[in-house]
Formats: structure tokens, C-alpha cells, sequence
């Protein structure tokens, strides 16, 4: 059983401009992603800025997001670290939060063999009952988790259910599915591949552009899965340039941008991130402006 089909939404922490979690705009966050049709909220996620966040705060926010969104929608939490006991400590207590299910990235910095990443993803999912994502995103951790071992975890391991997908390459997406037998439940993790990734068998995606267009989002996925291909294929073209624009700098340096020129109070982003050059910003309200939501 998969944990989600269609648009989950990678949420950002907003912060007061002491750079502390603003909870109750996490609150009202939430609410309006629930009341657009999101399929599913991912708490700790690298947009979530779940880098810079102690290990308290992190936890506190899944908390937090499992206690608000009370069970409207699974809370799929980011518990990923390139430590394995941190992973596993990170897992183990999101699981007694309530968290639906998890999210692991694969360890960066350490750049592991495959082998190791086998043994990572083996140790953490063992060590909770919920179903687990792996975390494909080579571009930032330096690491590419292989469809050949993303295969074998989720038929070797019985709660590793899928993976998000981020890495861009579609060849290597097509021939993970091509593998998969059915074993693996692929999401995209690219906002402008999400038609590409269901096109070779994907249920949906995990989403930056969702935090400011979650029923648009929403209704790529639906469509599609509804097998109105055309309609699918025709809104996520719609969306490409806002996209674009939403990581012409590294996420979640745009995405809070857009958040709060749309008055949604996300705040600042934690160092070493920093807020937006000037013509990047014009380049994202514009594209807001010609998407229509703002």
C-alpha cells in the first residue's frame, strides 16, 4: 500500500526574523495546504531547511505538523542523516510522533559505496514498523543511490516502500522502473519532471512548487492518474516558468521568497543560506504574477 498517490508537499519551516520556528504560521501553512487538496505534507525535508535545524527543533516540528494536521493527510517525516545512529535516533522518534511515514536522504559528505547505502537504508528502516521513502538527490549530497540498489531495498526490507526521485535523469529513472517489478513506488522529486516520472510509472511527486500552487499541484497528479494525460500534460507545462523561477537559487531560497511576497509569512532562511539577489526576485514575482497568484 503506497503511502501517498499524487502531491505531497515538501513544507518550509517559516522563522521569525530571529531565525526561531514561527509555529503558528507553521499552523496556518498547513491549513491552507489541507484546504488546497494536497495529498500529503512532508515535515524536515531539505525544504523544511531540516540541515540547520537542531535535532530538537526537528523533532518539535514533526510534532508539531503530526498534532496539526491530525490524520487529515499523511505526515511523511524527514529523518535522514549521513550518521547512521542519527537517522536511526531521528526515525525511531518521529515514529512515536505519530509520522505516517519517513523520508531518508542518502548520507552526504561520506559518499558511500552502494553497498553502504544498502546497509544505511537497512539498519534505519529496521528499526521502525512505518514505511520509508528512500531520497535520491545526488546534485546535493554527492551520492547516487543506484535503481539496482534502490530495487533490492524494497524488495529485501518490507517497509522500504519507494523512492523520491531528484536526481534529473530520466534514462535512470526509466530504468529503475523498467526493474522495479512493481516493488518500488517512484516519486518525482523534480517539480518540471512530474508528467515525465508518472509517464514511466511514478504515483506522484514531492513538491517545492506545491507550497505556493498545492491544488495546481495537485491536479497535474490527479489528472493524470485519472488518465487525462493531455489535461496533466497541459498544466505542468503552465507551471514551467514559475518553477524555473523557484530554483533560479538553490532551494528554499526562492520558495520562502514567493511565500512571503504572497503575504504567507515564511520569514527568513537560516545561514548560510541568504535571501534573494534582486533580479531573481523581480524574475519569481513576475512569474507569480503570470501564473496568477499574486
Amino acid at each position: 500500500m503506497s503511502i501517498f498517490k499524487g502531491a505531497g508537499v515538501a513544507i518550509v519551516t517559516p522563522m521569525f526574523e530571529d531565525g526561531s520556528v514561527n509555529y503558528e504560521q507553521l499552523a496556518e501553512l498547513i491549513e491552507f495546504q489541507i484546504a488546497h487538496k494536497i495529498d500529503a505534507i512532508i515535515a524536515c525535508g531539505t525544504t523544511g531547511e531540516s540541515s540547520t535545524l537542531t535535532h530538537e527543533e526537528h523533532l518539535d516540528v514533526i510534532g508539531y505538523v503530526v498534532k496539526k494536521v491530525a490524520g487529515r493527510v499523511p505526515v511523511i517525516a524527514g529523518t535522514g542523516s549521513n550518521c547512521t545512529e542519527t537517522a536511526i535516533y531521528l526515525s525511531t522518534e518521529a515514529e512515536k510522533l505519530g509520522a505516517d511515514g519517513l523520508l531518508l536522504v542518502s548520507p552526504y559528505y561520506n559518499k558511500a559505496t552502494q553497498n553502504g547505502l544498502y546497509a544505511h537504508f537497512k539498519a534505519v528502516a529496521e528499526s521502525v514498523k512505518i514505511p520509508v521513502l528512500l531520497y535520491n538527490v545526488p546534485s546535493r549530497t554527492g551520492c547516487n543511490i543506484l535503481p539496482e540498489t534502490i530495487v533490492r531495498l524494497c524488495k529485501d526490507v518490507e517497509n522500504i516502500v519507494g523512492v523520491k526521485e531528484a536526481s534529473g535523469n530520466i534514462s535512470q529513472i526509466g530504468h529503475l522502473a523498467a526493474i522495479a517489478d512493481g516493488a518500488v513506488d517512484i516519486y518525482s522529486g523534480n517539480d518540471d519532471h512530474i508528467v515525465p516520472v508518472m509517464s514511466l510509472g511514478g504515483i506522484g511527486v514531492i513538491s517545492v512548487l506545491a507550497n505556493v500552487a498545492p491544488e495546481k499541484t495537485h491536479e497535474i497528479c490527479r489528472t493524470y492518474l485519472d488518465g487525462d494525460v493531455k489535461t496533466s500534460m497541459k498544466l505542468q507545462l503552465e507551471a514551467m516558468e514559475l518553477v524555473n523561477a523557484l530554483f533560479c537559487e538553490v532551494n528554499p531560497i526562492p520558495v520562502k521568497k514567493a511565500l512571503n511576497l504572497m503575504g504567507m509569512k515564511a520569514g527568513v532562511l537560516r545561514r548560510p543560506l541568504t535571501e534573494m539577489e534582486p533580479a531573481n526576485s523581480a524574475r519569481l514575482e513576475k512569474a507569480m504574477k503570470e501564473y496568477g497568484i499574486l
